[in-house]
């Protein structure tokens, strides 16, 4: 399976430390609460243009793994 999660980053100075894209100050939460809302993933590319569907794939594999317990690391953006 080909992992998007190095899209995924975790820096103490961005976001207090909470997972992000790509060191940019946009959270996994928020890019999940978008699609748990039910917004498409066309939509929050539209909204967020410096985004690419990768990064959204890579928010879904973030949380099914994290759901999951599973640990893995994070490099720091």
């Amino acid at each position: 399976m080909n992992t998007n999660l190095e899209r995924i980053t975790i820096d103490e100075a961005i976001c207090n430390g909470k997972p992000v894209i790509r060191g940019l100050r946009i959270t996994v939460k928020t890019i999940l609460e978008y699609l748990a809302a039910g917004e498409s993933v066309e939509n929050i590319l539209a909204a967020y243009p410096f985004l690419e569907e990768a990064d959204i794939k890579a928010c879904i594999e973030f949380a099914a793994k994290t759901a999951d317990g599973e640990h893995f690391s994070l490099t720091a953006a």
